[in-house]
């Protein structure tokens, strides 16, 4: 499978794509913690049925040492016991945070409050932009048909 565009290849592409990549060094940085940025990520990924996204942060996670137990069980969290409670409710947080269309009105005031609940301000912005960040590469990916597979963990830091 070949993608339908190379965003590198255009003038626009790799202007944009610079920043956006600084973006989320920014976010690998702040206070929220690297496992739950890695589920946070794949989740949003899975949701949006983006494969890119899905192998390099199924890889990063697995390269940070994150359980492959854990990994499997992220796409039926609700039911799986292998979970914080500050991971379940960042998981939650995320998935409304995709699913806007689904959630009529978007994130509800508990989803909401169980997050605040479990992280402090920053990490509760990093938490915010980080589910954002992801569906905006998900789109990219999905649109242009980015092919999946190739990642090595650490290509990209």
């Amino acid at each position: 499978m070949d993608a339908r565009l190379n965003y590198f290849a255009t003038q626009t592409g790799t202007k944009t794509l610079k920043h956006f990549m600084a973006a989320g060094k920014a976010l690998k940085e702040s206070a929220l913690p690297a496992t739950t940025q890695e589920l946070v990520a794949l989740r949003v990924s899975q949701i949006n049925g983006c494969a890119v996204c899905v192998d390099m942060h199924t890889k990063e996670a697995t390269a940070a040492g994150e359980n492959p137990v854990r990994l499997h069980l992220v796409a039926v969290w609700r039911e799986a016991t292998v979970f914080t409670e500050a991971e379940r409710a960042a998981l939650e947080l995320a998935e409304q945070g995709t699913r806007v269309a689904d959630a009529a009105g978007g994130v509800g005031d508990e989803v909401w409050a169980r997050a605040a609940k479990h992280h402090d301000e920053e990490q509760l912005a990093a938490l915010m932009l980080l589910i954002s960040f992801m569906n905006t590469a998900n789109r990219l990916n999905l649109i242009t048909r980015q092919p999946a597979g190739d990642h090595r963990a650490g290509q990209f830091h």
